[in-house]
């Protein structure tokens, strides 16, 4: 999870050269950091795997979203939610850093926080640092996301499904460059003022009914400010010091998933930021050689919240007893999740644009009591085999999903912590998953251990995260 430095390497990294001469190549770059994403269209479980890491991270970080995310953790019997703070929060001995690729709802961060401080999570504004890069999601962006999907449902006979958070309408102020961020909010107010009133004035003129209380929201704003001005820091110059300094363990845990993705996923179905490896980059202000590992988070089957193409979806007694026995309901939005038997198609796509490290395979024991278990391994259209993952959804629906079945384990695996504690049927399922898209999984009782072991001429990690 890091790169260890000497001091000498540091004084040599950080010495200007003398004048005239060319500063000699180091190939050492500085700390590196793990990277946590989710492989399919999120609700992976990526909280349970940050949550294992970051016990002993030093630095955890959020680098995109917004509060649409959704990460539950279990500690000690009492169970926490995030959807804003990094869920790496609880580990009392790290920072946690929210990113300026993170767009930030100040009111439903403190909820969210003071919450999660009555179930037992203590301290916590004294480990967070907030990028004053970020930008600010306000209560009428929360509104106009309603508005919109209430417009798309009337003209369109449908919406994308989204949680509502603001988040869209957020991101879409900072691209039109009308945003507020958290520096704006922190420097003169009277300025800030001017400018929030301004950008209310452009949602109104686009949203006739759009009401909001200028004056009783800027007087909310400005007592939020006071509360957050501690927590505020140059999240590109923090994260250069972490990455360049003494020898620091840095996680990032990324929200949503590949399939989310803005760029990447199944448009316009998507959330509205990069949740794949190269949102961390933007997000934080780190440069790509400071990546380390990726490890992308599946479960053993798929699930999908809200409308959009969903090939292996199943619409039947199986899809029924995923749900159930999965416990399949959004955090973020109470909704019901879609399921389906596991897509390696997107497993495949996901893993070509984030180059995955290591695949962490969640709920496996959800198969258990399965006859048989089927996986899709392509997709094909009028016959024929295609390549890639379709980006036009009219043609997504219309794929046909090419499976491999495997008979079922008929064995509770939900004790099992290492490798060999599966039955040799889940231990099949579990290489046929690593071979088809190059990857090798983790299991076994200490994520942040990290331990490796060579299988097969593959570097095996051993976690669990079942």
């Amino acid at each position: 999870m890091s790169l260890n430095w000497s001091s000498k390497e540091q004084k040599t990294q950080n010495q200007p050269s003398a004048a005239g001469q060319k500063r000699a190549r180091n190939d050492a770059t500085g700390n590196k950091v793990t990277v946590v994403l989710g492989a399919q269209w999120g609700d992976e479980g990526k909280g349970k795997v940050v949550d294992l890491l970051a016990t002993e991270a030093d630095i955890i970080c959020r680098c995109q979203g917004g509060n649409n995310a959704g990460h539950t953790v279990v500690v000690d019997g009492k169970e926490y939610d995030f959807h804003l703070l990094p869920s790496g929060i609880i580990n009392t001995k790290g920072i946690s850093l929210i990113g300026n690729g993170v767009v930030i709802h100040l009111p439903g961060l403190f909820e969210e926080g003071d919450k999660n401080e009555k179930k037992g999570l203590k301290g916590w504004e004294k480990r967070l640092i907030v990028s004053d890069r970020a930008h600010l999601v306000f209560d009428f962006h929360q509104v106009v996301d309603g508005l919109q999907e209430t417009e798309r449902q009337a003209q369109e006979g449908k919406n994308i499904g989204t949680t509502k958070k603001g988040i869209g309408p957020a991101y879409s102020s900072k691209a039109s460059r009308i945003g507020l961020r958290v520096c704006d909010l922190l420097g003169d107010f009277n300025d800030f003022s001017t400018r929030f009133k301004n950008l209310v004035h452009n949602y109104q003129s686009m949203y006739p009914s759009l009401t909001v209380d200028v004056d009783d929201q800027l007087k909310k704003l400005k007592d939020f400010a006071e509360r957050l001005r501690p927590m505020v820091r140059d999240g590109v110059y923090y994260m250069y010091e972490a990455l360049h300094g003494p020898p620091k363990k840095i996680l990032v845990e990324g929200a949503n998933a590949a399939l989310l993705d803005i760029d990447f996923g199944t448009y316009p179905f998507v959330t509205s930021s990069n949740c794949t490896v190269g949102g961390v980059c933007t997000g934080l202000g780190i440069p790509p050689l400071n990546i380390g590992d990726v490890f992308g988070v599946s479960k053993a089957y798929t699930t999908r919240v809200g409308i959009g193409a969903f090939p292996t979806e199943q619409l039947n007694a199986v899809g029924e007893l995923l749900q159930t026995r999965g416990h399949e309901v959004g955090v973020t939005t109470g909704r019901k999740r879609r399921c389906g038997w596991l897509d390696l198609v997107i497993l495949r796509y996901a893993h070509m644009i984030n180059g995955f490290t290591a695949i962490a395979l969640t709920k496996l024991d959800i198969l258990d009591v399965l006859d048989e278990i089927k996986v899709g391994v392509a997709y094909k259209l009028s016959g024929k085999r295609i390549p890639h993952f379709p980006a036009n959804m009219d043609i997504l629906h219309k794929v046909e999903v090419e499976y491999e079945t495997f008979p079922g384990w008929k064995t509770d695996t939900s004790a099992a912590r290492k490798w060999n504690d599966l039955p040799a049927k889940a231990q099949s399922y579990i290489r046929f998953i690593e071979n088809h898209i190059g990857v090798p999984s983790m299991f076994d009782t200490k994520i942040s251990n990290l331990q490796t072991s060579v299988s097969t001429g593959v570097q095996r990690l051993t976690i669990n995260v079942v």
